[in-house]
């Protein structure tokens, strides 16, 4: 269906032809303020701020999903209600090309410039794209400023076809139109030109003259300016009563060129996207690009080099001024100071420039109206030293540079840098460095790697290599992997990368500083509001309003949805202030508290994932700071999924720590297959429990390892660690420490084909079990002793083990003991004969695996459903549910039930079996606490 999208007029969808039913009025506002921004993803803060501006209502997130639903259900009308996608930072809207009449009006408009015999018909389809005002039913905050530039946008167009239909000498059919426009713009310098030499060329000296002097008066009266060199050089020849010698662009004699840009560094790498989308024609729609990045990111760099590709495009001048609002020695520029730079490079003499900020801005949109220029405004503090300097006039172009994100500009196209790939970074390196490079690839993707792939800090590193003929890129990469001496080693003389952060830091206030300070002791990848609320004892909410602060400022970096980290550089060099600044036991204070919240919450965490087996993980206490809200099982997952490797690395910091989190976490870690995650923290905390001299944590580290090397088939490795757990349980006199021990080593004696070992283990740890009131090891060792029955050919009993652990499972509320009790009386019912009833019972424990996320348990049941489907004559079937399980134990590492679907699949099919490094392992499952849960 042909779906138009349009802007330019009131705010509209069309299908085939055909308007659809007009949204709600605000509804409007935010699909136009999506369309306006098309291709960039929109926070719903800025949404909000564009609606509202500073005083939004209460409700107002409430009526940004509710705009945005009605939205999407407006587009499904038109069969596009894809073109609205939600991603982690906010919400975009991404056109196809010829759906959105402002991206055709630029596209037209572009193509006029380049395309100059059909130009005329060109821009005048670009202009009958316009049916009235842009947002013309919008009353949204952001209207007014969007609309006045979007108009400049069209009134651009329509003088640059004056200018060619003056050149073709069609200047008679101009006036009635230039006559309309100046009327709604009076203070249009160019209009104001081009209607008097229309005038005069038809003859009308008079009517000219006086057009002249109505503009006159209503800029002196409303500006209190006089005109600009273009007006005055058409004056004059309207006065002459002679034609202007340049016909084809009359509103450009006598300028002064200037051309003011830094130099184009000749090794220049890289950046293609970026500066493919700042020299594009098509974009010159958007007339301000907002380029903003870390310090040393490259954003001079990129601007420059791109205002060198497009400088023929922008004959009337190419203007540059440092705003200086990171530069060591000296204070930003002030916005009046800055303009009267800017008009002192447009060549207007001194005596013309005014006193006042407010009339020099004046002056400077006057001075561009009419002329094509490329301005770089580089160096920016904010918005409010930007916002004097816009200009009023949409045939320049502004690329502006800043260590902020100018989220407060609207009509700005953002465009945010990220460190180099690695084919850029490699590209820099060896354009400095030269012939040397090519000999060492692996030890430059090293350097650039130790650089954090920083365009500052890989020049740095290269241009030091360069000055050393002795040394190799390998040696460079030694000295660069003290992370002590990093920062150090990329400095030089006149810059390095410390100073240039230190000058994004100054910029900070002091609540900011510090909380930068304290994020470089958190021992983890990233962090979350909560943790670092923890971290630095504040609330919750400042807290965020403060990560927010360092994220605009480049200083973190957000690479999910509410989870902030640092560039690897940024992160040792907030970790030195923090040494060097912070009270003496502040940083330990400081860790202490984050210890804290991470415990206390993986415990809540925990105790609503696995609240049968509370009595079985160490009491926690929940005081301040309190943990994440956890409402449900899919929260609580989420928290620790986002959170395990912060809490695997946090571990090494406390023994008392690693050994209660260890406990705490162990469930999870094994029902969800994390094996690394798990050797590393089990690994920790028994070095934890022998420095303590602590037997049962040394014990409990112990068994937990022996699971995890059972699992990944080490099965004579996952013996030794449960021999060594029981001997240390007993020492303990620890009973059920004990207890998962022997179940330990009766799931290895399975393993290995010793069941009547097996049975004997598991008898001693159920008498274990129940000595103590365990129910929940209890019911487990139940499941597993039918196990070992039906391994011995007594289905039977097998069946009477499953159904007493089924019984007690429930009875306790243990979910996942309810599941494989149920997926293993589905084994001995298929061993007796009763096919219906074990594909039923394996559905029920297939659901509660999915249920629970409890996906090791997941691939067992499927297996055990698709070799019923087998006995029951639906091999189709058997071999996709094969498949289902073989993909989901590839994923999980679960060599077991790998083989058994590998082989299966095989035997369907009639072909060899599929190569698979697995080792023959046990099928069952369960909890090794006394089993997987």
């Amino acid at each position: 269906m042909d779906v138009r999208l349009a802007i330019l007029g009131p705010v509209e969808v069309s299908a085939g032809g055909r308007w659809l039913p007009a949204l709600a009025p605000r509804h409007r506002g935010f699909l136009g303020y999506l369309l306006l921004h098309a291709g960039v993803v929109l926070s719903v803060e800025r949404l909000i701020d564009a609606m509202w501006g500073p005083t939004p209502p209460d409700t107002a997130r409430a009526q940004v999903h509710a705009a945005l639903t009605a939205i999407r259900r407006t587009l499904r009308a038109a069969d596009a209600a894809h073109l609205v996608q939600t991603r982690p930072a906010g919400y975009v809207i991404t056109p196809e090309p010829g759906q959105l009449d402002l991206r055709e009006f630029a596209t037209l408009v572009a193509e006029a410039e380049s395309e100059p015999a059909s130009a005329v018909q060109t821009l005048r389809e670009a202009l009958a794209l316009w049916r009235g005002p842009a947002f013309a039913d919008v009353q949204a905050h952001f209207a007014e400023g969007a609309r006045a530039r979007l108009e400049d946008q069209r009134l651009a167009a329509i003088e640059r076809l004056a200018e060619l239909e003056f050149a073709a000498g069609r200047h008679a059919e101009l006036i009635d139109l230039l006559v309309a426009e100046l009327t709604a713009h009076p203070l249009r310098e160019r209009l104001a030109g081009q209607l008097m030499l229309a005038l005069h060329r038809a003859g009308r000296q008079a009517d000219a003259l006086a057009v002249g002097r109505d503009y006159r008066r209503t800029l002196a009266e409303e500006q209190g300016l006089d005109p600009g060199h273009a007006f005055l050089a058409v004056e004059e020849t309207v006065l002459r009563g002679e034609p202007p010698a340049e016909a084809e662009r009359p509103a450009t004699t006598a300028r002064p060129v200037a051309a003011s840009l830094p130099y184009d560094i000749a090794d220049f790498a890289g950046r293609s996207v970026q500066v493919e989308e700042l020299c594009d024609p098509a974009s010159q729609a958007v007339t301000i690009y907002a380029i903003d990045g870390m310090a040393g990111i490259g954003k001079t760099a990129l601007a420059v080099h791109a205002a060198h590709r497009l400088a023929e495009r922008y004959p009337d001048g190419q203007l540059f001024v440092d705003l200086h609002a990171h530069t060591a020695g000296q204070r930003p520029l002030e916005p009046a100071e800055a303009l009267e730079e800017l008009l002192r490079q447009l060549g207007v003499p001194t005596e013309r420039i005014p006193a006042s900020l407010t009339e020099r801005a004046a002056l400077w949109r006057a001075e561009l109206a009419g002329r094509r220029v490329l301005l770089v405004l580089d160096n920016a503090a904010d918005a409010a030293q930007i916002r004097p300097l816009l200009p009023g006039a949409s045939n320049s172009l502004l690329l502006i540079t800043s260590r902020q994100r100018l989220t407060d500009l609207d009509g700005v196209r953002p465009l945010s840098m990220d460190v180099l790939p690695l084919p850029d970074g490699v590209a820099l390196f060896t354009g400095i460095v030269g012939e040397r490079a090519a000999t060492e690839p692996d030890a430059v993707t090293e350097v650039l790697l130790l650089c954090g792939f920083l365009p500052l800090a890989v020049r740095i590193a290269a241009t030091r290599l360069r000055h050393r003929p002795r040394w190799s890129v390998a040696h460079l990469a030694e000295r660069l992997r003290d992370e002590r001496r990093r920062l150090t080693e990329l400095a030089r003389s006149d810059r390095g990368v410390a100073a240039a952060f230190t000058l994004s830091y100054r910029q900070l206030t002091a609540e900011q500083q510090q909380l930068f300070r304290l994020l470089g002791l958190h021992p983890g990848r990233d962090i979350e509001p909560y943790a670092a609320a923890a971290l630095a004892d504040l609330p919750v909410e400042r807290t965020e309003d403060l990560l927010e602060d360092l994220l605009d400022a480049h200083m973190l970096q957000q690479r999910a949805f509410g989870r902030y980290t640092f560039h690897d550089l940024l992160r040792q060099y907030a970790a030195r202030l923090a040494v060097e600044q912070e009270p003496p036991h502040a940083g330990h204070v400081a860790l202490t508290r984050l210890l804290g919240h991470q415990l206390t919450t993986a415990s809540a965490a925990m105790d609503v994932l696995y609240p049968d087996s509370t009595h079985r993980r160490p009491r926690i206490e929940r005081s301040a700071p309190p943990p994440v809200p956890l409402h449900d099982a899919r929260q609580a997952l989420a928290w620790l999924d986002a959170e395990r490797a912060n809490l695997v690395l946090a571990a090494d910091r406390d023994v008392t720590h690693t050994c209660l989190l260890a406990t705490t976490l162990y469930r999870y870690l094994y029902d969800h297959a994390h094996h690394d995650d798990a050797l590393a923290l089990y690994g920790k905390a028994l070095r934890a429990a022998r420095c303590r001299e602590d037997p049962t944590g040394e014990g409990r580290a112990l068994t937990d390892l022996g699971w995890v090397h059972q699992v990944q088939g080490s099965h004579e490795v996952a013996r030794d660690h449960f021999d060594l757990a029981l001997a240390a349980c007993r020492t303990a006199e620890d009973l059920r420490g004990q207890a998962r021990a022997l179940v330990g080593l009766g799931r290895v004696s399975t393993d290995e084909g010793e069941h009547e070992r097996a049975r004997e283990a598991n008898l001693r740890a159920l008498e274990l079990f129940r000595a103590i009131g365990d129910r929940f090891g209890e019911a487990v060792t139940l499941d597993y002793l039918g196990i070992v029955h039906e391994r011995l050919g007594e289905y039977a009993q097998a069946a009477d083990l499953h159904r007493q652990a089924l019984e007690l499972s429930r009875e306790i509320g243990s979910r996942g003991g309810e599941a494989d009790a149920l997926d293993n009386l589905g084994v001995a019912c298929t061993r007796l004969g009763r096919h219906a009833e074990a594909r039923d019972h394996h559905e029920q424990a297939l659901e509660l695996y999915r249920r629970f996320g409890y996906r090791r348990g997941e691939a067992k049941a499927l297996n055990s459903l698709a070799e019923i489907a087998v006995t029951m004559g639906d091999p189709g079937q058997a071999v996709r549910l094969h498949t289902a399980a073989l993909d989901l134990a590839v994923e999980l590492n679960n060599r077991s039930e790998e083989k058994r679907a590998r082989e299966a699949i095989a035997l369907l099919c009639d072909q060899r079996p599929i190569p698979s490094p697995a080792s023959d392992k046990d099928q069952t499952g369960i909890d090794p606490e006394g089993g997987h849960r």
